[in-house]
């Protein structure tokens, strides 16, 4: 059987960096990809954007936390991985995420330090 999801996106905030309990770091990012939706009536491109939810643990969102930033360009290789809980009203919600094992830096994209201008 095969779990593996390759993105090629842009980040739609900052990494959201945090440290267990246990001292294991853990970042949630958000990665906007686009999709040629067909044309409009005047034959120009219509685009449809998806927002996926990354997280990555250890060395690799601690690097993600030091030179990601947002609007930046990224290749994410991973895992598809979905969680449930029960709310505080009793019902059910899932999340679904990408666990993210490769991060890359899209060459050509906006450095670490222009993401911010």
């Amino acid at each position: 059987m095969v779990n593996k999801v390759i993105l090629v996106g842009n980040l739609a905030a900052d990494p959201d960096v945090k440290a267990t309990a246990a001292g294991m770091y853990v970042a949630k990012m958000r990665l906007a990809t686009n999709t040629c939706a067909g044309k409009d009536e005047s034959g120009n491109r219509k685009q449809h954007s998806e927002f996926h939810n990354l997280v990555a643990f250890g060395k690799l969102a601690e690097f993600a936390g030091q030179y990601m930033k947002k609007g930046r360009p990224i290749y994410a290789e991973g895992r598809l991985h979905t969680s449930s809980w029960d709310d505080a009203a009793g019902q059910k919600r899932y999340r679904t995420e990408i666990v993210v094992e490769e991060l890359q830096f899209i060459p050509g994209g906006k450095k670490a330090d222009d993401a911010a201008a």
